[in-house]
């Protein structure tokens, strides 16, 4: 039987996301499989990896925000603004902890971010690091990510415990470089863990090592159905004639559907057919001063 669903890995440090979705695919005998968001190779933590038809639902996972620890290390600059890269810069005028924490602070809310040379961003048709391999520095256009809570702790004078939760899009090691930068001493990120994305956290994640110990069965059993990885929306079961249109992607006015559990412009719900078994994703909308269910994605 074809394997469809979520199931939530712990990435290890030392391997792309690329890497960890082959191993996956592998050990359940999926046909496809896909992540919700890259995590760099140094970096650990939770990774969604979505299997078979729920792959599909990756453009709605993908907007999630994201709860990150790292390590920020002063003193130092790099070409890829973590501790693998070529140094650029040392300094000694490492400030003081006070000044640190007062810099740190300064970057909650809606900030600027400069996508790093070295990361999966496009310009051009080409990925900034390919470029970055070939020598070459361009100019990014610069986006603005929020910065919703950064709580620091000092591990020595040098480096920081730094506890972020942030939107999707935010490069914490860019982060490190730019409060470095603030302060006048470079920074580096040394260390990047995950802890949760999509609303799923490390407790509930497997590394590598413990999947490939389990049996069939216990794998089966970790793998999220596709349904509930839309467990916050609603699910509603519309009448016969109503599955039929909707799974043929049109749109139904609300005034013909009977028992609707939300009925809220911009509202999102899990359609269920006769069987129970969840089909698509569809939202409320207004067309023509007229609310309709409409289909956003079959599954």
């Amino acid at each position: 039987m074809k394997k469809n669903g979520l199931l939530l890995l712990n990435k290890p440090e030392g391997i792309t996301s690329h890497t960890a979705v082959r191993i996956v695919r592998r050990l359940v005998g999926a046909d496809k499989a896909g992540h919700t968001g890259t995590l760099d190779p140094m970096a650990t933590g939770v990774l969604p990896i979505l299997i078979g038809r729920a792959v599909k639902a990756s453009e709605y996972l993908t907007e999630a925000d994201k709860h990150y620890v790292a390590v920020m290390r002063l003193g130092l600059t790099t070409d890829t603004e973590d501790i693998t890269g070529r140094i650029l810069s040392t300094s000694n005028d490492i400030p003081s902890s006070d000044r640190v924490f007062r810099a740190v602070r300064s970057f909650i809310g809606e900030i600027e971010q400069t996508p790093p040379m070295y990361s999966a961003v496009r310009i051009g048709g080409k990925r900034l690091m390919e470029l970055a391999r070939q020598g070459q520095v361009v100019d990014r256009p610069s986006r603005r990510v929020s910065i919703y809570s950064i709580d620091a702790i000092a591990l020595s004078d040098r480096e920081y415990s730094l506890d972020v939760v942030c939107s999707k899009g935010t490069y914490i090691r860019t982060l490190c470089a730019d409060i470095g930068r603030a302060l006048g001493c470079g920074a580096v990120m040394s260390a990047l863990c995950r802890t949760e994305t999509c609303g799923y956290t490390l407790a509930d994640a497997h590394t590598p090592s413990e999947l490939e110990a389990m049996s069939e069965k216990e794998l089966d059993s970790l793998i999220l159905g596709v349904s509930e990885i839309f467990s916050k929306y609603p699910t509603y079961s519309p009448e016969p004639f109503f599955v039929h249109l909707t799974k043929n992607g049109l749109s139904v006015e609300l005034r013909k559907l009977a028992g609707l559990p939300v009925q809220d412009e911009g509202a999102r719900l899990r359609l269920l057919d006769g069987d129970g078994e969840f089909y698509a994703l569809a939202e409320i909308t207004r067309r023509e001063d007229r609310l309709t269910l409409t289909p956003l994605k079959q599954f």
